[in-house]
């Protein structure tokens, strides 16, 4: 009987990767080989987000909503004005309340709210939280007694996350509907929140706390709304603390780890997995992450002499700046002001640079790449299959293809989009396939174990 057996891969920006499926005719299946082909760096268009109005002196991309909703405040002489902007739409100016001229949107969500602060200084003085709702403006609503607060991030269901007063009594709070609500919970260790700069769909929100025994520390906070306790995201080699800045769907959690108060060193964090270190970009020493997608990629700004920002796509760090077409006119890593603070589900990187010596935020696109996938078809005694069957579906081939395989086994498709899932499944006649052995890991493609009898 033959049996196929399938399993969705992606091919992520890779050139060529060797995809063996061991196939059993009477025998079980031995381990494959990980090949260990690096994916490329991925390649992006970047767009100039622009400034509200004519005469604005300068930018900021501060942020992008999953599905691509970029945010940030445009700068002039005695203001700073709030925008969103879309590849399709292009800016939209955000208006300021009354009696605050320096605005900022912090996040979005898909569905037209973003919040943020507006304050009477670009700095912060006498700030207020902020939400837009399809354009509208209005302040988030504050404890009774309260007169300072700031929002940084906004979830699918519009609960928001920010901090309320200021100083040593500064404390991280949760805006949802017509309630403010200060984050008391806190750590096995006592250690509390005083900003919560994230929250994802699933309610959980991250932040930076107080250790009450040791104030010199920064603690990165975890805590899950409507739980009774917060943990901490701990610390790597080397240091004692954590800045928790932003947490994707997935669950994904990245920031800045440090000694004490010291220069620190980005990491990628997970309830199952803890604290890792993401690799700094080459000729940096220090770094934070500033955003994180669904996916566990993440992005951030390194530096030494320069601001150096930085992806991470789960194995590598690249400098941005290397990832875009030469003769752009931006400059992303020669200057102090250049920044990646977030990326999409998609991929899209936003933040601030040097565009012809103006200061600009920007959005860079990833740019699909052809890519090929290839393999062997073989017994479990290690003899070639020829004339088997070998299908692809999915990504930018609606329709599928099917191959057969020749001589010695081979296989191979060309002009697969990266970034995009596809599904291979095999046939043959008198053989049984114990199970698919490709898994989609940190941007590469590989081999893992399958096995199995007829």
């Amino acid at each position: 009987m033959d049996k196929k057996t399938c399993r969705s891969v992606s091919a992520a920006a890779i050139a060529l990767v060797v995809f063996v499926l061991f196939l059993s005719n009477s025998a079980f299946a031995q381990s494959a080989k990980d090949e260990g082909l690096n994916a490329p760096p991925p390649q992006y268009q970047i767009f100039d987000l622009g400034v509200v109005l004519m005469g604005d002196t300068a930018s900021q991309g501060v942020g992008v909503s999953t599905g691509g909703v970029v945010v940030g405040r445009s700068v002039r002489t005695g203001g700073a004005q709030a925008f969103t902007w879309t590849q399709a739409g292009g800016i939209v100016g955000l208006p300021n309340i009354a009696g605050r001229a320096f605005c900022v949107s912090n996040s979005a969500n898909n569905t037209g709210v973003v919040v943020g602060t507006c304050a009477s200084t670009l700095f912060g003085t006498a700030r207020l939280p902020i939400v837009w709702t399809n354009g509208a403006v209005s302040q988030l609503p504050l404890p009774a007694g309260e007169t300072l607060g700031e929002a940084y991030s906004v979830n699918a269901s519009g609960v928001s996350v920010g901090s309320i007063n200021s100083g040593s009594l500064q404390r991280g709070a949760v805006y949802s509907g017509a309630s403010a609500t200060v984050i008391t919970q806190t750590t096995a260790g006592g250690s509390f929140f005083t900003t919560a700069f994230g929250v994802n769909n699933a309610g959980r929100v991250v932040g930076i706390g107080i250790d009450p025994s040791n104030a010199a520390r920064n603690v990165g906070m975890v805590y899950d709304i409507g739980s009774s306790a917060a943990i901490e995201v701990g610390s790597i080699s080397g240091t004692n603390g954590a800045i928790a800045f932003a947490i994707g769907n997935g669950g994904h959690v990245v920031g800045s780890t440090m000694m004490n108060q010291g220069s620190g060193l980005p990491f990628i964090w997970t309830q199952a997995g803890g604290m890792v270190a993401i690799p700094l970009p080459t000729g940096t020493t220090q770094g934070s992450a500033r955003g994180v997608n669904s996916s566990g990629w993440a992005v951030g700004t390194a530096s030494s002499a320069f601001a150096i920002p930085f992806v991470y796509d789960g194995t590598n760090s690249y400098r941005v700046a290397d990832l875009i077409p030469a003769g752009t006119g931006w400059d992303l890593s020669m200057n102090t002001s250049s920044s990646a603070q977030g990326i999409s589900d998609s991929g899209v990187i936003v933040g601030t640079g040097v565009l012809n010596g103006a200061v600009h935020g920007y959005a860079m696109v990833p740019v699909a790449v052809n890519v090929s996938v290839s393999g062997r078809i073989f017994t479990a005694n290690g003899f070639p299959i020829r004339n088997a069957i070998v299908s692809i579906t999915g990504g930018n081939l609606p329709a599928g293809v099917k191959i057969q395989t020749g001589s010695f086994g081979w296989f191979s498709f060309a002009g697969l989009e990266s970034g995009q899932t596809y599904t291979i499944s095999v046939g043959a006649k008198r053989n049984t396939f114990a199970r698919a052995a490709m898994i989609r890991r940190s941007g590469r493609l590989s081999s893992t174990e399958g096995g199995g009898h007829m």
